[in-house]
């Protein structure tokens, strides 16, 4: 395959690459390209295909020496970090992919080139639905470096499940509701799909009367679970990860409150997988201590960051390595919590390793 600009996309045939037309800023559109997630920006590989999940290989040739080959697919999900220590060499990655738009969306880093690209759509495979707030979803690419766990989750599974992100910055789960979010996932969802749910950081901040952790919380929390059943897909809920604030004695302070028990409870009462992110993020976070996580979540210097002109101290918010780590705490608590349907999905935990190796 020739690379752009020799390629360039043609509407009549329906593929080829493209610089995208400017930053994406409305996250609801999920417009946002691939190409974009790097600094500079690189041109996308646009291939007009129905809506569906598909199987997908590509093909890599790797030309420069030292360098990273990182591959993009959708709104930032990457797929591939490879650390390039010889030149000339060719790499293949094969995944699974869920169609929303229209086009199936690539880019790759500096040093590389797409060689070959096959495409098959594959009905059987089951679907991953995320429904959450701003740690969860698919960052648009005008917010670079900040990234969702959503985006990342792909690096560790099979190509046998594809990942639909319908989290969303500032919902709660109420709020996801009422905006017709899960009405939109209630029209996709198939018998073995899987529905992750996690919110709280957003629930919090409600002041309505009678609001609160084992009260509405749950109610709204319940709703996601009995759509799921109804469809005979698989609820799993994941508690929310910790913020970055520390008490004196070096320990993670929780700012959720009462919500994780509240959430833990539900599941117990429903009979549903539970993923302990709380607890994972706690220890993990404990582990790298106050100044360490700071390169998890989004910490920069002004002028790091081309999007961040005058710099950033998120204590919420993640840079891409840092929801890649998220992410494999959410696989870890999949794991842990013992749901193996979901669980034959992932990579193993030497590959996991091996993929933590490449980023951090």
């Amino acid at each position: 395959m020739k690379p752009y600009p020799e390629c360039k996309y043609d509407e009549g045939r329906g593929s080829g690459y493209a610089a995208a037309p400017g930053l994406s800023s409305n996250e609801d559109l999920r417009d946002s390209w691939p190409g974009d997630y790097y600094s500079p920006p690189v041109p996308t590989l646009l291939m007009d295909v129905p809506n569906g999940n598909y199987n997908v290989t590509v093909k890599l040739g790797l030309s420069a020496q030292e360098g990273i080959t990182g591959l993009r697919e959708g709104v930032g999900h990457i797929r591939l970090l490879r650390q390039n220590t010889e030149a000339d060499q060719q790499v293949t990655a094969s995944f699974a992919v869920h169609v929303n738009n229209g086009q199936l969306l690539l880019a790759l880093g500096a040093g590389s080139v797409i060689e070959q690209v096959e495409i098959r759509r594959n009905a059987e495979i089951p679907t991953l639905f995320l429904a959450g707030d701003s740690t969860v979803t698919d960052q648009a690419s005008s917010q670079y470096p900040y990234s969702g766990w959503g985006q990342m989750l792909g690096l560790f599974l099979r190509e046998d499940l594809a990942v639909a992100n319908h989290a969303c910055s500032g919902r709660s789960a109420k709020s996801f509701i009422k905006e017709g979010r899960l009405t939109r996932i209630a029209k996709k969802l198939r018998k073995g799909d899987f529905l992750l749910i996690q919110f709280a950081h957003n629930d919090e901040k409600e002041t309505e009367d009678g609001a609160g952790p084992f009260t509405t919380y749950p109610y709204y929390l319940k709703q996601y679970i009995e759509l799921a059943r109804e469809k005979q897909a698989y609820p799993v809920l994941v508690s929310p990860m910790h913020r970055r604030f520390f008490e004196p004695d070096g320990t993670i302070r929780n700012t959720h409150g009462d919500y994780i028990e509240a959430m833990r409870q539900l599941a117990l009462r429903e009979e549903v997988p539970f993923v302990d992110l709380a607890g994972l993020s706690k220890a993990y976070f404990e582990e790298l201590g106050e100044e360490r996580t700071k390169r998890v979540f989004l910490w920069a210097e002004p002028g790091e960051y081309p999007n961040l002109p005058e710099g950033a101290e998120d204590n919420t918010h993640f840079t891409e390595a840092g929801a890649v780590e998220i992410a494999r705490l959410v696989i870890r608590g999949i794991r842990e919590a013992g749901f193996e349907l979901l669980g034959r999905h992932f990579i193993t935990e030497e590959e996991a390793a091996a993929v933590m190796n490449r980023i951090l």
